[in-house]
């Protein structure tokens, strides 16, 4: 296939048929980062809101990076990979600290700043400043791959360095904007994971997945080790309308985000007595709470981790040592905090 056909023909289709998102009526390289940054793993149906809550809280890049670091991850909470926000924060800093403001505007520049990668160095130098760098996301991925035929996996060194080699190849050099806008939105909306639109599809007659039937089948993708299991007996200290919470340090999951005093286990079966055993600062309070494996396991998923979670409800102060903040409830309300503790505050109705 001749690359301009290729580029021309995703750019009509792309004319056609693209939805009208905030981030595409501009040019502002601080709302196409903000909106490349959301978007990572996270569908657009659920970012969208995200977007409008940022550009009303912070409208600048200066705002964003004035703005306290709990306060930011607030804003985020339930987007999840919470990493992406902290470097949103230490970017934003950099930009308008030491760069007055102005992000760069080339590609190779803008790989140095915290949390952009190729993907969203690429989407800020085509869209912004008309550098003809293709972007190369999953949705690419899949378009390349059908089309053409490529069974080089998408997630090992070689797969990646093809595919982006073929996209720079295609990319329209006049319209590099254009051109990456269209072909990541033809995979959003036409060439789909699951069902696909072969049948009114502009690439047809020339797409080797059509003709072999390999749809299902391509991309190609390297299968990642499964999720393990943790156990997590959260025992949650209440006195009158102040909760006792935990800010979680670095090395594990939610970092920077706001918890309860937290037991992991290798199963569900800890039992009353192994905690006045193993913890015996919590005896005298648990003596007040039923069996723990009475009470409701919630489950939430991670990319990596599948988590297990039980929370123990006790009325009193805890130990100094357990280094607990005690916060009222209206603060707790505005603290960033995992979507799985803000599903507990709701069930609890302590929210």
């Amino acid at each position: 296939m001749d690359n301009r056909y290729f580029s021309q023909k995703v750019v009509e289709w792309y004319l056609k048929n693209k939805r009208n998102l905030p981030w595409r009526n501009t040019t502002d390289p601080y709302k196409v980062w903000l909106s490349e940054i959301i978007l990572q793993q996270t569908r657009v149906e659920q970012g969208l809101p995200y977007y409008s809550l940022f550009i009303k809280k912070f409208p600048t890049v200066k705002a964003l990076a004035a703005a306290p670091a709990q306060l930011v991850l607030r804003a985020w909470q339930g987007l999840g990979y919470y990493t992406r926000a902290r470097n949103l924060h230490r970017c934003a800093h950099i930009v308008a600290q030491q760069l007055n403001g102005k992000f760069p505007d080339n590609y190779a520049a803008l790989l140095t700043l915290p949390g952009i990668g190729n993907y969203t160095a690429a989407a800020i130098a085509s869209i912004c400043f008309n550098e003809p760098v293709a972007v190369v996301d999953g949705n690419v991925f899949r378009v390349l791959a059908r089309v053409f035929g490529i069974y080089e996996p998408i997630n090992s060194v070689s797969g990646k360095q093809r595919f982006n080699e073929l996209a720079n190849i295609l990319i329209d050099k006049e319209r590099p904007a254009l051109f990456n806008q269209a072909i990541m939105e033809f995979g959003a909306l036409h060439c789909t994971p699951r069902n696909p639109l072969c049948a009114d599809c502009i690439f047809k007659k020339q797409c080797v997945a059509y003709a072999g039937i390999l749809q299902t089948e391509l991309p190609v993708k390297i299968k990642k080790k499964p999720a393990r299991n943790r156990y997590f007996t959260y025992v949650v200290f209440r006195k009158g309308n102040f909760l006792f919470m935990n800010k979680r340090s670095a090395g594990d999951i939610w970092q920077s985000l706001y918890d309860f005093y937290l037991v992991e286990g290798r199963s569900q079966k800890l039992t009353l007595a192994w905690f006045k055993k193993h913890h015996t600062e919590l005896a005298p309070l648990l003596t007040q709470v039923k069996q723990p494996g009475a009470t409701r396991w919630y489950r939430h998923n991670l990319s990596h981790q599948k988590i297990f979670a039980r929370f123990l409800v006790v009325n009193g102060v805890p130990d100094k040592k357990l280094g607990l903040r005690k916060f009222s409830l209206k603060t707790v309300e505005n603290l960033p905090k995992p979507v799985l503790i803000s599903r507990f505050l709701k069930d609890a109705q302590l929210l």
